[in-house]
């Protein structure tokens, strides 16, 4: 699942691959950029922005590409067979003589002026990841709505950027705190944006991510993806529910002892 520190990794493997020597095939696959061609152009940089990537092109274009939940971009060298998924998913393919970048499944796809990148970005709370990260903007922005459920807010990319479920559930269990508690009555609140910007620098070298001393791989985070098996803190069974019981969107994991409190609605796993 792409969240803020996977975007950053992504940005730097792209921009390695992709700058420096002029694109040699662009294939946009998208109704409305389907007669776009990029080729003689050499590629600037590759930006990320919270989970969105922006691959800034000579002639002040850029390409944004948010990934959302499934969104991905692979890399290949000429030879290389493409094993991102079937044809029918690629939406963007852009090449160079010494590497093949593949955009798989990629929910939006434009291309504006580098100068007008504000329009589809500017809407984004402080970048964890990023040169305007801000911690006590971004903390402003999550307490601008105390009665906000606690993982709404922090999966809010109007907030703070970067911060996807994963990171969700694993902060509010550092912080002790239920999903769904009030983002205003959260004791030391203040907390929150320091504690995700720790967990996304440490991770955005790996690739394999962790958020608790252990390096062993079933015991790398302390409650995402663990439904049914004991609390790394306390032993308890690790429960699942809708963050929102309205939307059958984001699973949320937690432990029921060291983050006391119900989840809104009646749909929970045991």
């Amino acid at each position: 699942m792409p969240e803020g520190d996977t975007v950053w990794r992504l940005a730097q493997r792209l921009g390695e691959a992709l700058t420096g020597s002029p694109l040699t095939r662009c294939d946009l696959r998208v109704p409305r950029l389907a007669t776009v061609d990029l080729t003689g152009r050499g590629v600037l940089d590759v930006v990320p922005r919270g989970k969105h990537l922006l691959t800034r092109f000579e002639g002040g274009l850029t390409l944004h590409s948010p990934l959302r939940m499934d969104g991905a971009w692979k890399i290949y060298a000429p030879s290389e067979r493409w094993r991102g998924g079937p044809a029918h998913q690629i939406r963007a393919i852009l090449g160079t003589a010494g590497h093949t970048a593949v955009g798989y499944r990629l929910p939006v796809l434009d291309l504006l002026r580098t100068a007008e990148e504000s329009r589809v970005v500017g809407h984004l709370g402080p970048d964890l990841l990023g040169p305007d990260w801000d911690p006590a903007e971004a903390l402003r922005r999550l307490l601008s709505a105390p009665e906000r459920p606690l993982g709404e807010a922090l999966l809010d990319q109007r907030n703070l950027a970067g911060i996807g479920n994963v990171y969700k559930c694993e902060l509010c269990f550092l912080l002790r705190a239920s999903p769904w508690l009030p983002i205003g009555q959260l004791p030391h609140p203040e907390r929150m944006p320091a504690l995700a910007k720790k967990l996304l620098e440490a991770n955005k070298h790996r690739p394999a991510r962790t958020t608790t001393p252990s390096s062993r791989p079933d015991r790398r985070l302390w409650v995402y993806g663990r439904a049914g098996r004991p609390c790394l803190r306390c032993g308890t069974g690790i429960r699942t529910a809708d963050q929102d019981p309205t939307a059958d969107e984001r699973v949320t994991y937690w432990c029921p002892a060291c983050q006391p409190g119900r989840p809104p609605g009646p749909r929970t796993d045991p």
